[in-house]
């Protein structure tokens, strides 16, 4: 099946191009591609299988691919950089640039609680569609105008869909661009799709039904995943409350093309690696600003997601939600996305990754494309 691989590895680091291409041997991905760059330079650039199983059209080298909650480190960065620029500190009032929100016991909410996913607001009141969703001033609107289901700053809870809107507030009232316009203009066109391009993205698909079942064996026997299992079968939990509305297909391109700034960034390992490296050059932010913050905000039990979270401004620090081999823990940041998609970097070690496939697995039912790339890729440094 190697050969059945395109693209480019440098010699030291084969091992990657070996355990990508095992992936497709054993049935784990069905299309996919993988970007790595080590110092500053591009060291693994491999794609294969189909983009579209009903078509079998080929994943290409320049194949975008929704990468869910991957997004959610681009709009952060694109809110850091705004903050940056007009002084705002991550302890300001959000209500001093959004004077709606303070409504409903929200004046105190500070972007920073924003950003870690503790302004208690993880799923809209109301049922929303995907029109709704592509117009980012109303999405805001609605969060304006709930009140949050705990006191916010006093515990953190994944914010799967509404941090981008929360976040992405941000950024537009301050420049008057959306997230995706913004990030195109700052950032560069290939990080995230246009409309024009959404037409080439990869089409998602499940595995069959008995490989998504959770690895019992591999799960801990605690009180969190049993209220994470719980939480899976109670459609009004905030975690499927706040993971399912709006409701749409990320095979829709009316979806894509709506820009969703929490879950919606269409782009290729390629270019998302590139982004990661540009952030930890200093091309992005400076250098200080990016060292502040990535600094770990809070970890701990997630009020949504029942197992430990931690998260820095925007990027998510190694945890139970985001696992990563030993080597990688205690220096690399970055965010996850659904289906086993993976963003990271890592300022020590100069070093830039993004993996995202189209067959999406889970990681309680045993995925480790993702974490048996990165294994490879710091075994080879």
């Amino acid at each position: 099946m190697t050969d059945a691989i395109a693209g480019t590895c440098d010699p030291a680091f084969r091992a990657v191009r070996e355990v990508f291409a095992a992936s497709f041997a054993d049935g784990q991905n069905r299309g996919a591609a993988v970007a790595v760059f080590a110092g500053g330079r591009p060291v693994v650039d491999l794609w294969g299988g189909v983009a579209d199983e009903r078509s079998g059209r080929p994943w290409l080298a320049d194949t975008p691919c929704v990468a869910f909650s991957c997004t959610k480190a681009v709009t952060a960065t694109a809110a850091l950089l705004v903050m940056e620029r007009d002084g705002t500190r991550p302890e300001q009032p959000v209500r001093r640039w959004w004077p709606q929100f303070a409504a409903h016991g929200k004046h105190a909410v500070t972007v920073e609680d924003l950003l870690t996913h503790r302004a208690g607001l993880p799923a809209f009141d109301r049922p929303l569609t995907k029109l709704d969703a592509a117009d980012p001033a109303a999405m805001a609107a609605e969060l304006a105008g709930q009140a949050p289901v705990w006191e916010p700053g006093t515990a953190h809870g994944y914010h799967a869909l509404t941090f981008g809107w929360l976040v992405g507030e941000l950024v537009r009232r301050r420049t008057g661009r959306t997230v995706p316009e913004f990030v195109r203009e700052h950032f560069g066109a290939e990080l995230w799709a246009g409309e024009g391009e959404i037409s080439r993205a990869a089409r998602l698909g499940f595995p069959p039904a008995d490989r998504m079942t959770w690895r019992t064996e591999d799960l801990p026997e605690d009180a969190a995943v049993r209220r994470l299992a719980d939480s899976y079968r109670d459609p009004d939990s905030l975690l499927m409350r706040g993971s399912t509305n709006p409701a749409g297909s990320y095979n829709d391109p009316a979806v894509l093309a709506g820009g969703w700034p929490a879950s919606g960034l269409v782009t290729t390992p390629r270019a998302l690696a590139r982004f990661y490296r540009d952030l930890i050059r200093g091309d992005l932010l400076r250098p200080e600003t990016l060292r502040d913050a990535v600094r770990e905000r809070v970890r701990g039990p997630d009020e949504v997601l029942s197992l430990e979270s931690a998260f820095a401004l925007g990027y998510m620090r190694p945890s139970m939600n985001f696992l990563l081999p030993k080597p990688a823990r205690a220096t690399a940041f970055g965010h996850p996305g659904a289906g086993g998609s993976v963003g990271l970097c890592d300022l020590e070690h100069d070093l830039a990754l993004a993996f995202i496939p189209n067959l999406r697995r889970e990681g309680l039912a045993g995925d480790r494309r993702a974490y048996d790339l990165v294994a490879a890729v710091y075994a080879a440094l």
